[in-house]
């Protein structure tokens, strides 16, 4: 009867169901794809952001991820249901994938929790892998809350000449003080040291391979703080813990991968906001941005969020420290504290010895800044240098007193507080016998005219700008201007700071020349100079360029010109509202059509509200005058 017993419990057994399928996991796939299907989990939203899909003008889907290894499919760049049964399949295999080289399981961690989520998985169903890189990783970062940095426009790197974004992982027990040593997750393009003029133009059409990155944040900010001279804005961001470990996740993802780099739209700060549509679907950010993007308007959109910036802190750079402090000493001290910096002796001279320990102490910590500036700025810093800087803080120890509380006041306000980058312009005026109307696009980003508040003082960067034009005697629309890119840095000179100014347009103008009334001439103008600021009135900016300018137009004899000359002129801050600039000119073409040019130039600019401002502009061009009024508003 026991042998009977034992003989039919072990029939009874045999067949059980859950056997079979442990023995074959292929039935257990089919039941997720299944599954996944019935949920429509492929036309879901987070599975969409999980693989960068855009659903193109014509209808399909196509990721922005142009990685072969980003995808287990073969078709998976553009087909969302395919990319996630692969995926689903991939689960069960051992097989190495990704950049990274590990099971997808842990190349593919959001994928991962994101689909066990929606169709939960049954663990004893599926093979277990231990994701230990990622978990040593993620536990690395402590993680409390993100911060989004917005280092500002640096106008001598092309790669960063409208500011950048990268995020900050804040760690829990950090104070302001110590946040330098977090770590940051930031995304840029692989550029090779040696790339000059090129890096734009590979840049424009995505030459480039972008890659996520987790670097040390001090690094970062001794990259833009101390050498490149940038401010530093940090945001940080309410996030739960649940969102922050989806930020993660598939920051740990996109490591394991690259996109290709686009300098105006795929860039920087473009695929940093993925991160945050993900970690928090609702946001929709990398939504509002189809044409371009501009990291200045990420930050402003950021903000724009309900709840979603907790903190704002400003992080000045070195040379914004110096002028400060430089501003708040009286004359005699500056000139001590440099004086300093070439001749140690001064520390015993009488004007420094009759200053109070207090004064002593400021005065020394700005020559310090003085010289640190130099080695950190100079492409050949000097050995004496270093030297120096070690015997000023040395005479500055023995003062034995803290250095006193010095607030460091930006020069350029919030970034989210400027005008919008794109601008609609619309006006009228008169051009030698002829009235006119005429509209103007520019898709970004700034001149020297627009309000200033939240940019880089005293610099201009205008690309993808055209003017239409009707003239009413001779009843012709045309083209009357269309800009390429147009950028221009004034840096004004002192004892101190000695970087030169610079410009560089591209474009076409429509321009009045021998027997030619309106003739398109297209044209490149580049400049080298220098700038000195001034406060007669307000705050002024003298300046002057040696340049050059090719042109090509139908109006010259041999159909080009070729020369060169010089500008001056002045950029007046009259109110905070009300800004006036000045320039004169005088080129000669001693190549191609041999002739002479004169021009001036006066504008006025008067702004209504933060987005709206109304323009007056005179322009004298060889035989040509031009009057303008026009009304314009950002977006």
């Amino acid at each position: 009867m026991l042998v009977f017993l034992l003989a039919f419990l072990t029939c009874l057994l045999a067949p059980f169901p859950s056997n079979v399928l442990r023995a074959d996991p292929g039935v257990y796939l089919t039941q997720l794809i299944e599954q996944a299907q019935e949920k429509k989990l492929a036309e879901q939203r987070e599975w969409h952001l999980l693989l960068h899909y855009r659903k193109g003008i014509l209808g399909g889907y196509e990721s922005e991820q142009d990685d072969p290894g980003f995808f287990l499919s073969s078709n998976g760049k553009t087909d969302p249901s395919s990319e996630l049964a692969a995926t689903l399949a991939q689960f069960f295999s051992v097989e190495l994938v990704g950049r990274s080289r590990q099971p997808a399981q842990c190349a593919f961690i959001a994928r991962y929790h994101w689909l066990k989520e929606q169709l939960q998985f049954d663990p004893t169903r599926l093979p277990a892998f231990s994701c230990e890189r990622f978990d040593r990783w993620y536990e690395d970062f402590e993680v409390q809350s993100i911060s989004l940095i917005f280092p500002s426009a640096f106008l001598n790197n092309p790669a960063s000449m409208f500011g950048h974004t990268l995020f900050r992982v804040d760690q829990k027990g950090q104070t302001e003080q110590t946040r330098i040593l977090a770590y940051t997750i930031n995304y840029a393009a692989d550029v090779p040291p040696n790339a000059g003029l090129a890096y734009p133009i590979r840049g424009i059409f995505g030459n480039y391979k972008g890659y996520f990155s987790t670097i040390p944040y001090y690094l970062k900010v001794q990259q833009y703080r101390d050498i490149e001279n940038r401010d530093i804005w940090e945001y940080r961001l309410n996030l739960t813990e649940n969102q922050l470990r989806r930020f993660l996740m598939h920051a740990w993802e996109l490591g394991n991968a690259y996109f290709d780099y686009f300098f105006f739209k795929e860039n920087c700060s473009y695929h940093i906001l993925a991160l945050l549509d993900y970690a928090n679907p609702d946001l929709h950010l990398t939504d509002e941005f189809i044409g371009w993007t501009v990291p200045a308007d990420t930050i402003r959109l950021v903000v724009s969020k309900p709840n979603l910036v907790s903190d704002i802190t400003y992080r000045p750079s070195r040379s914004t420290v110096i002028k400060r402090k430089r501003e708040s000493l009286p004359v005699e001290e500056r000139d001590l504290a440099h004086r300093i910096t070439e001749d140690l002796s001064e520390v015993a001279s009488p004007i420094f010895t009759q200053l109070a320990p207090p004064k002593q102490a400021f005065v020394l910590d700005l020559a310090s800044d003085y010289l640190r500036y130099r080695l950190e700025t100079s492409d050949s810093p000097k050995p004496e240098w270093k030297e120096r800087n070690r015997t000023v803080l040395t005479t500055r120890s023995q003062l034995r007193i803290p250095s006193e509380e010095f607030t460091v006041r930006p020069f350029a306000k919030q970034p989210e507080l400027g005008h919008k980058t794109s601008r609609a312009v619309i006006g009228g005026g008169w051009r030698n016998n002829d009235t006119f109307e005429e509209a103007t696009f520019r898709g970004g980003y700034h001149d020297l005219l627009d309000p200033e508040v939240g940019y880089t003082p005293d610099a201009q960067i205008e690309m993808a700008s055209i003017t239409v034009r009707h003239y009413n005697r001779a009843d012709q629309t045309r083209v009357e201007r269309a800009t390429l890119l147009n950028l221009l840095s004034l840096s004004p000179i002192d004892s101190v700071f000695h970087a030169p100014s610079w410009k560089l347009n591209i474009g076409m103008n429509t321009i009045r020349h021998n027997d030619c009334q309106l003739c398109s001439n297209g044209l490149v103008n580049a400049g080298i100079g220098g700038a000195k600021e001034l406060r007669l009135l307000n705050r002024e900016v003298l300046f002057a360029f040696a340049e050059t300018e090719a042109g090509v137009s139908k109006a010259y004899h041999e159909l080009h010109r070729v020369g060169g000359g010089g500008t001056v002129g002045m950029l007046a801050d009259l109110t905070e509202r009300w800004k006036l600039m000045a320039t004169g000119s005088y080129l000669r073409f001693p190549l191609g059509d041999k002739s002479d040019d004169f021009r001036w130039y006066v504008g006025s600019r008067f702004t209504v509200v933060r987005n709206w401002t109304v323009r007056l502009e005179y322009n004298h061009r060889d035989r040509d005058n031009d009057v303008l009024f026009s009304v314009q508003a950002f977006f």
